[in-house]
């Protein structure tokens, strides 16, 4: 006989996240803390706050603050749930920038424009919805059900571990030869 237990998670969750990094922290932090004390896999919220880091990221490097507040003195707009059917969904909402988020295909050599692949590779969904007043929210759904046995494994498409053979094993590769001629 297996026991269910109902999961406390806040049906939702919103906060102002100041327009920079400053606040991305704290965000985090509160969004682990309620993930967890609702009971969320460990797993699931991981990649639940990687994900906000990211869309936090994006909108104060791409995207205004919300109302009129000039480029690093106003605010975003995080927030997540839990839905009952436990499907849980992180949003970000700026006040809208240039351009609309895409994944970019960055060279091997750049530092950055890799925020949207990473939430497509662990996300179970995202996309972009225009609010009022020219505000823009990206939303991914996370984990279609944490309630599931299985939310604690991560995609299995997203990354593979490959186990290295020990160096010794590799023949006609001698480390020592090279240190022989150092006297």
């Amino acid at each position: 006989m297996a026991l269910v237990v109902a999961q406390e998670v806040p049906t939702s969750s919103s906060m102002a996240v100041p327009h920079g990094p400053a606040g991305v922290g704290e965000a985090r932090q509160r969004m682990r803390t309620q993930l967890r004390t609702g009971g969320v896999a460990e797993a699931v919220i991981d990649d639940a706050v990687l994900i906000l880091s990211e869309l936090l990221s994006n909108a104060c490097r791409h995207g205004r603050p919300l109302g009129d507040a000039l480029a690093g003195d106003g605010d975003v707009r995080a927030a997540w749930r839990v839905d009952p059917g436990g499907r849980l969904t992180v949003e970000v909402t700026d006040g809208g920038g240039p351009t609309r988020p895409v994944p970019a295909t960055p060279s091997v050599t750049a530092h950055g424009g890799r925020g949207l692949n990473i939430i497509t590779a662990l996300a179970d969904d995202w996309g972009v919805r225009d609010d009022v007043q020219g505000e823009v929210t990206v939303w991914v759904v996370v984990q279609k059900d944490t309630h599931d046995p299985h939310a604690e494994r991560r995609r299995s498409d997203f990354a593979a571990r490959i186990t290295a053979p020990p160096v010794s094993a590799i023949p006609d590769l001698n480390f020592g030869d090279s240190f022989d001629n150092l006297d």
